[in-house]
């Protein structure tokens, strides 16, 4: 079977010099995403390559020398070591790492999604409109659980797109957004929300023996009402049948800043028997997700899988470790778009799924120009690795 980068038909001109900037909280999946760059384009024929257009088209790193110190106070700058003039430029950042410390006045601070936020206006203003186009890779989307306004609340995921667009910020890239319809805020822009639904259904083939993916032996679950669409795809590409939950609340008080769940209400055909993909966009506490897997468990589900984009793990890892222990879930996917502690990659039940090859695909073929339709929508990588799963040729 050909390499797939081999299939990838980037003959167009480069819209300009690449440049990577990944920020400190994202810099293992930056320089992850830089080599496949390196090796794809020192791999790469093309007739045009000593053209003027092609200039520093292959190089040792695409990564640019930039950094945001701070003072003593906790005010910081960006910046770039290195010119950006004409640079087709892309910032990768993970406004979710909370591993990152910095001193505040002698006192440890952990970084929140705010400073790396911050940190991202600064490096794009330390640009000063130099670069030839600026594209913003934040895989978690910033405030992106504050997207529509139900009381007098802030708007906060909005005017952030909006602030970085006036900035100069051309296209944004985020990965399986909570709410896709925020982009609403910026509707003359670039802005992408891709789903990881290939490199899931890949992390499950690859981890998992004995599967049969057929509408009697396995079912997709979306955990609530507005994460259909999600479950709704993979069910549709994978020909199976699908469920749901939907929250009840109790609208008479607020716990939390939100109505609490009374009970997780189940829509859908018999469960029994049949193995579970649950598919949600993010693991927050974990609570809502695992009460889903119990409640299906109880309908005498076979084997559980959830997926997830983002395992944040607010409450720790322990709920996970006695709903594996006692058998009501059997792998965790989420993938490394995010900060995972070491304690999480040591799990029995998880499985990381690394988008990195897939950042590099879009960045590649971006610079070109041309269209990441076939990125977006990966029908038939899913049904090409199922064949080969099938098959017997999966490792």
């Amino acid at each position: 079977m050909a390499k797939r980068e081999e299939k990838r038909n980037l003959e167009t001109i480069p819209v300009g010099s690449l440049g990577i900037i990944p920020l400190e909280g994202c810099k293992s999946l930056g320089e992850k995403v830089d080599y496949f760059l390196v090796k794809w384009r020192a791999e790469r024929e093309s007739e045009h390559k000593d053209s003027l257009a092609f200039t520093g088209y292959q190089r040792d790193s695409y990564i640019l020398n930039a950094k945001v110190p701070r003072f003593g106070s906790g005010e910081a700058k960006g910046v770039i070591n290195q010119s950006v003039r004409g640079t087709d430029l892309y910032i990768l950042v993970d406004v979710a790492n909370y591993s990152l410390t910095y001193s505040l006045c002698g006192h440890e601070n952990h970084m929140s999604p705010d400073d790396h936020y911050q940190d991202l206006k600064r490096i794009i203003a330390a640009v000063g409109g130099k670069a030839r186009r600026i594209t913003v890779i934040m895989p978690f989307l910033y405030e992106s659980r504050q997207s529509k306004r139900t009381t007098r609340e802030s708007l906060d995921c909005a005017l952030a797109l909006q602030e970085m667009v006036n900035m100069g910020v051309d296209n944004i890239i985020t990965f399986d957004a909570h709410d896709a319809r925020v982009q609403n805020a910026i509707p003359l822009h670039g802005f992408e929300t891709v789903q990881p639904s290939y490199q899931f259904i890949k992390g499950l083939l690859t981890n998992v023996k004995g599967l049969t993916i057929d509408n009697n032996h396995m079912m997709v679950i979306s955990p609530d009402e507005g994460g259909t669409s999600r479950a709704i795809y993979i069910a549709n590409v994978l020909g199976l049948d699908m469920g749901m939950f939907y929250k009840r609340r109790d609208y008479t008080q607020i716990v939390n800043g939100q109505n609490p769940i009374v009970a997780h209400e189940f829509l859908g055909s018999s469960v029994e028997g049949k193995d579970m993909i649950i598919y949600d966009d993010m693991i927050s506490s974990g609570e809502s997700v695992l009460e889903v897997a119990a409640a299906l468990k109880k309908r005498n589900a076979k084997r559980i899988f959830i997926f997830a984009s983002f395992g944040l793990f607010t409450s720790g890892l322990e709920r996970f470790d006695k709903s594996y222990e006692s058998g009501i879930i059997d792998r965790v996917l989420t993938t490394n778009l995010i900060y995972q502690t070491p304690e999480l990659l040591k799990r029995e039940w998880y499985i990381n799924c690394d988008l990195s090859k897939y950042i590099a695909y879009l960045i590649d073929t971006l610079n070109h120009d041309s269209s990441i339709s076939d990125l977006l929508n990966p029908v038939e990588r899913i049904h090409s690795i199922m064949a080969r799963y099938n098959a017997g040729e999966l490792d």
